[in-house]
């Protein structure tokens, strides 16, 4: 079985390699000592500033859906990297159109331009753990590597989008040979994921991403963190060092056709891990109670690592505690840079509030 230091001399492609997890990506692949990473990136969830300078990175700026960017891409890649996508829930039910093209078209664009190409080892899709568990706010249990899907349980365009990705990951590795591997992510954070990267997105889930970011910055401004559902949903959070080291030891060991969940194995509820942000901030606020969103039935959920441990090598190896203490002094130290991409999207959150309030009005006439 491999170790990441195979990754030496190796060329990649890493498609949305600008965004958090990609950037995390492409900077192991250097320290491990690749010979060339090449990294598209259309920037509308992501930052430039994200990617280390080096001589051996490539970045070409643009959507892979796009034939300008696309032909630029030779059979000279030993692994590929499918981590583009569009950013979150909320932002694919406020558009689903652009979900549509940011995630499903990209795959197919991507698996037709590589589908003959023959130095490629192996391409590794950035798959969706919620696609697959169980939508239960009982007792949950570890999610393993199904192939079952529930059409009745998506969520949200994003869902349906992802769980499409694995789709053509088997239809090309069927019909084509394409050594397709799906990782399957649980809830990532750390260093790099940036409030307000990119463009405007249409609704203030452009700057409020995830749920730890979230949770990082307004308690060190010592704000009250908001729980939807009073906090009852759960995740698996796993730390971004550990994803980036999963997705290569995927591309390294794992079996063209086969699916790996990237997981810590351990279930936090969302109010666990705002108690647990507000005690490393030390914020006096109290977290704010909430009622569940409508859209949401996600519930309680983890994964197993049973299959990514024995088949691929992989396993999570710091803790959530651990994590946030790096995730929290990384963004104290770039919270300047943080609240300017914030600061773009200000006159747009206005004025979408202000479209809100209206329509509200509206509605009661």
């Amino acid at each position: 079985m491999k170790t990441i230091a195979d990754a030496k001399g190796t060329r990649s492609l890493v498609v949305g390699g600008a965004g958090f997890v990609g950037s995390n990506l492409v900077k192991l692949l250097l320290e491990q000592g690749a010979a060339g990473v090449t990294v598209v990136d259309n920037l509308l969830s992501a930052e430039r500033e994200n990617l280390p300078t080096d001589d051996r990175l490539t970045f070409l700026e643009g959507s892979i859906t796009d034939d300008r960017i696309l032909n630029q891409l030779e059979d000279v890649f030993d692994y590929v990297f499918h981590l583009s996508t569009y950013h979150g829930n909320q932002s694919s039910i406020a558009d689903p159109l652009a979900d549509h093209e940011n995630n499903t078209y990209t795959t197919i664009k991507l698996f037709e331009r590589i589908k003959g190409f023959e130095r490629l080892q192996k391409v590794v899709y950035s798959g969706a753990g919620c696609c697959i568990a169980e939508k239960t706010y009982g007792t949950a249990t570890a999610t393993e590597e199904s192939e079952l899907v529930s059409l009745k349980n998506m969520d949200s365009p994003y869902a349906m989008s992802k769980i499409f990705g694995e789709f053509y990951c088997n239809y090309y590795h069927k019909q084509h040979g394409l050594p397709a591997v799906r990782a399957r992510f649980q809830n990532v954070y750390g260093p790099g994921e940036v409030l307000g990267a990119g463009r405007w997105r249409g609704t203030p889930n452009t700057v409020w991403r995830n749920v730890t970011p979230t949770f990082v910055y307004n308690a060190l401004k010592q704000e009250a963190l908001p729980l939807e559902n009073e906090g009852r949903a759960s995740r698996d959070f796993i730390f971004v060092a550990d994803i980036a080291k999963g997705l290569l030891l995927c591309a390294l060991n794992g079996e063209g056709g086969g699916v790996y969940n990237l997981a810590s194995g351990v279930e936090t509820s969302i109010r666990e891990l705002a108690e647990t942000i507000n005690r490393l901030t030390e914020n006096p606020t109290p977290i704010d109670l909430k009622p569940a969103r409508d859209w949401d039935r996600s519930g309680r959920r983890f994964g197993s690592t049973d299959k990514s441990d024995q088949e691929i090598g992989f396993k999570a190896t710091i803790g959530l505690e651990a994590g946030l203490k790096t995730t929290i002094d990384w963004t104290k130290e770039n919270l300047p840079f943080i609240e300017a991409q914030m600061a773009k999207h200000t006159a747009n959150i206005q004025a979408y509030n202000e479209a809100r309030q209206a329509a509200k009005v509206l509605a009661t006439v």
